[in-house]
C-alpha cells in the first residue's frame, strides 16, 4: 500500500451534503475548516445543535477514505471527493480502524480523530442505496458506519491534495472509534 495522502479537500459555507472541491483549505485550531458551515467551538451539525447547542464540536473536520468510493463503484455508484460532505479525502489510510485520539499530521496542521461519522439518508440523493452501502457490521455483529471519521483541529494550517499524512497513535490501551 502506498503512503497515506490527501487526494482532495472541500468546504462549503452552507449545510449541504455535497461540498465543492477546493485547491486548499485552511484548518483553524479549536474551530475547524475556515469558511465551512460545520466550523465552530460548539456543535454545528443541525440535528445535534437542536438537541444540545452548547455541546463541544467534536466534528470540526470530516475525513473520508477514497477506498470507500472504489467499493461503492463496484455496485454502480459513482461518488467523487466532496460528495459525501467530507472536508478531506484520503487514500492509503485505514481511517475507520484508527484508535480514538489518533493524531493526523498534514503539513503543519494536526487533527485529532474523535469518532466515526454516521451516514444519513441524504446520501441516497447522491446515489440510490448509498446510505445502506456505507453501513456494515463489526466482528461482534454491531452496526459499523463506514462513512468516514470526524476530528478536531489541534494545530491549524493549510491542507491540499497530494499532502502526506503522518499517523501518530495515542498511548495504549487504544480505544475503538464510536460514532460522534
Amino acid at each position: 500500500m502506498s503512503s497515506p495522502k490527501v487526494i482532495a479537500v472541500a468546504a462549503d459555507d452552507k449545510h449541504n451534503i455535497v461540498k465543492p472541491v477546493r485547491e486548499h483549505i485552511k484548518l483553524i485550531a479549536g474551530w475547524g475548516v475556515e469558511g465551512d458551515a460545520h466550523a465552530g467551538k460548539t456543535v454545528q451539525h443541525r440535528y445535534d445543535k437542536r438537541r444540545n447547542p452548547d455541546a463541544p464540536n467534536l466534528r470540526q473536520v470530516h475525513l473520508m477514505h477514497a477506498e470507500l468510493f472504489d467499493e461503492v463503484a463496484e455496485h454502480g455508484m459513482n461518488v467523487e471527493p466532496g460528495q459525501m460532505g467530507e472536508n478531506i479525502t484520503t487514500r492509503g489510510l485505514n481511517i475507520l480502524h484508527l484508535p480514538r485520539g489518533t493524531h493526523l499530521k498534514i503539513g503543519d496542521a494536526v487533527i485529532e480523530v474523535t469518532g466515526l461519522r454516521n451516514p444519513c439518508k441524504y446520501l441516497n440523493r447522491i446515489a440510490p442505496g448509498l446510505m445502506k452501502a456505507t453501513l456494515s457490521k463489526d466482528e461482534s455483529g454491531q452496526p459499523f458506519p463506514k462513512s468516514g471519521v470526524m476530528g478536531v483541529i489541534l494545530t491549524g494550517g493549510e491542507v491540499k491534495a497530494c499532502d502526506a499524512i503522518e499517523v501518530i497513535l495515542p498511548d495504549t490501551p487504544h480505544e475503538r472509534l464510536r460514532p460522534v
